[in-house]
């Protein structure tokens, strides 16, 4: 039974329910969270609302059913949605174009806020407006909770932590790798980058995808390893126990979520010493803190193909009639792969991190999290429904305020193993 009492409707909100995304997070609400809990699917049609109540229903006839709460974009509709809830789970992109005013609305009511985007410069102008708001309300918000960026983030703790263990010594470098990605994207995740460059000025992008944009605190160091100009030119690098890398597409927008939770890492250390009081948060990652993400290529020669693939698209995203041409190929939002395509997925993420000592170390920290058998869709549905799941029922101890999936701690982590989502974290020879 959640643990929190609140007073309020709901435990629970699934904002965007009819969706592509909000359908796999119903089901795995409805199949995993508690069943007793109280919780509905929201969204702009009662009949496709409708329609996922029962499948609700067919996936688990035994527990508390969910309610409909027809709901539009209207600022007003989702401030009265709002009220009524404990957590919202918002899964209606693209962001910059549709979700500023959930967010505000949580923000201002002290409603707890989960999201899935992978927009950067839509969580900077969110922290730049809102932030204020949300630590005054109490509300704890979560923006990229989904498989962008919650994997990288995670997998950035559990290697911090280890370190931390076993060497009692902060994190210098860590390197991500995305191992295997299999699956399509759906149409929301599509829309939101077709839509980036008409949502956002190219100012906004430029300082939302610089290193620790998104920190409280800067980083002036923030070292990185140097690439010689062939590694630069062709994406390829190697590293140790994680073999050839190229371009990860993902880089700057995991890369930002993990930097962020460096900042508040850091910031919270910082109060700590001028207060003497202790934290709830993980402990800091260490002032020489540096991140990267790249992707595991089956050969060189698909690795250059990738790293000028995504030069490639990026061009694309650039020009107007380009984006205009690929949109009428792809998913539309709301769009998504078949649950039969969905059960040959896999998405594995591997890591690595050396602390920061003096002198050399014979092990480093090794991170592995795998999950199979399902979308990769459906794992942004699990990351969000077992966050929710952690500030209901978990003592997490967070005051008011914009935060990443690192600051829920081991206890999000360890009912993600629970939910399939599996972990496993180990010091390796250097």
């Amino acid at each position: 039974m959640p643990s929190r009492q609140h007073g309020r409707q709901y435990d629970l909100v699934v904002f965007g329910a009819t969706g592509y995304t909000g359908k796999l997070t119903a089901e795995h609400i409805s199949t995993h969270l508690p069943t007793d809990m109280s919780w509905a699917v929201a969204g702009r049609s009662r009949d496709k609302l409708e329609q996922v109540v029962a499948k609700c229903k067919l996936l688990n006839p035994d527990r508390r059913q969910p309610d409909i709460e027809v709901c539009s974009l209207d600022e007003n509709e989702l401030a009265t949605l709002a009220k009524k809830t404990f957590i919202l789970i918002t899964t209606v992109g693209p962001y910059g174009i549709h979700g500023e005013h959930a967010f505000k609305a949580c923000a201002e009511n002290g409603t707890h806020y989960l999201d899935v985007t992978g927009e950067v410069p839509y969580v900077a102008r969110m922290i730049r407006k809102y932030e204020g708001a949300a630590k005054a309300s109490g509300a704890i918000m979560l923006p990229q909770i989904g498989i962008e960026s919650a994997p990288a983030d995670l997998i950035t703790l559990s290697l911090a932590s280890a370190l931390r263990s076993k060497f009692s010594a902060p994190t210098r470098d860590v390197t991500v790798s995305m191992h295997n990605i299999s699956g399509t994207p759906s149409g929301g995740t599509l829309a939101s980058a077709l839509t980036l460059l008409d949502n956002f000025t190219l100012s906004e992008l430029r300082d939302a995808y610089r290193p620790y944009s998104l920190s409280p605190v800067p980083n002036p160091g923030a070292p990185s390893p140097p690439r010689s100009l062939l590694s630069r030119m062709s994406g390829l690098v190697t590293y140790p126990t994680l073999g050839l890398q190229t371009t990860s597409i993902a880089n700057r927008t995991d890369g930002a979520l993990v930097e962020r939770t460096w900042g508040i890492l850091q910031q919270q250390e910082q109060q700590q010493q001028q207060q003497g009081a202790g934290g709830s948060l993980p402990a800091p990652y260490g002032p020489n803190f540096s991140f990267r993400e790249h992707m595991k290529p089956r050969n060189w020669l698909s690795g250059v193909a990738i790293h000028l693939g995504i030069l490639l698209l990026g061009l694309t995203l650039a020009i107007r009639p380009l984006r205009a041409l690929v949109a009428r190929f792809v998913y539309q939002p709301g769009e998504g792969p078949s649950d039969e395509d969905g059960t040959k997925d896999e998405v594995e993420f591997r890591g690595i991190a050396d602390p920061d000592v003096e002198g050399p170390v014979a092990e480093r920290a090794y991170c592995r999290a795998v999950f199979r058998g399902r979308s990769m869709y459906y794992l942004t549905g699990v990351l969000a429904a077992q966050a929710a799941s952690t500030i209901l029922e978990d003592d997490i101890e967070l005051e008011g305020g914009i935060y990443t999936p690192a600051c829920l701690g081991q206890g999000f982590i360890d009912r993600l193993n629970d939910a399939g989502f599996r972990f496993e974290t180990k010091m390796v020879p250097v």
